[in-house]
């Protein structure tokens, strides 16, 4: 490799995330990952770990699992939180439903971190936190979200960008961040490492 190669700025981004919506959001930013290669990490919080903590180590864990030469590795974490319980993502009709009574007419926060992985191996990181109430739910609004299977996989029980917008009384912070990649966070991280933007 020359000089100038080593001295020019590294085009490759790898997104560290299989989630099609990081990589929708992504390309508001303008950009399309060069490779896409998903961390699978251990997700399990630790003994009294805090959401803001927990989310900031899912984020620096996957960036740091994922292997690539001469690219930046971006990757992402999105916990829902309520006080200081970590929301889990929804797997079945009983967790989504469990999930979307705890929230029902009440605020609770979402934290978003980012974290960039150098081609040089150094990691930088950002973290989005958002708040966002829900209006109270009936019962029939339950079920009626609960059977559009928007719930599913998602952290919380719920997903901004689909029909639990119209539940949302109001959000104060990043909707990009909820939906689960800060968009804001994400370009400051990315042009402060010098990667090539429009």
């Amino acid at each position: 490799m020359t000089d100038a190669a080593r001295a020019a700025p590294s085009r490759q981004l790898v997104l560290a995330s299989a989630s099609p919506r990081r990589r929708e959001l992504l390309a508001r930013l303008g950009l399309v990952a060069d490779a896409i290669s998903a961390a699978d990490i251990d997700e399990t919080p630790q003994p009294r770990e805090i959401p803001r903590v927990y989310a900031q180590r899912m984020a620096r864990e996957k960036a740091r699992a994922v292997q690539a030469d001469n690219a930046f590795i971006l990757a992402g974490d999105t916990v829902v939180a309520c006080g200081r319980r970590i929301l889990p993502k929804a797997e079945d009709e009983a967790t989504a439903r469990t999930c979307l009574a705890l929230l029902s007419g009440r605020r609770h926060r979402v934290l978003s971190a980012v974290a960039l992985k150098h081609p040089d191996g150094s990691l930088h990181e950002r973290l989005s936190e958002t708040i966002v109430r829900f209006k109270p739910l009936t019962a029939e609004e339950i079920d009626a979200y609960i059977a559009s299977g928007d719930w599913d996989g998602k952290a919380g029980g719920y997903a901004i960008q689909g029909r639990a917008e119209g539940l949302i009384a109001w959000i104060q912070g990043s909707h990009s961040a909820v939906v689960g990649l800060p968009l804001f966070e994400t370009r400051a991280l990315l042009k402060a490492a010098g990667f090539p933007l429009g």
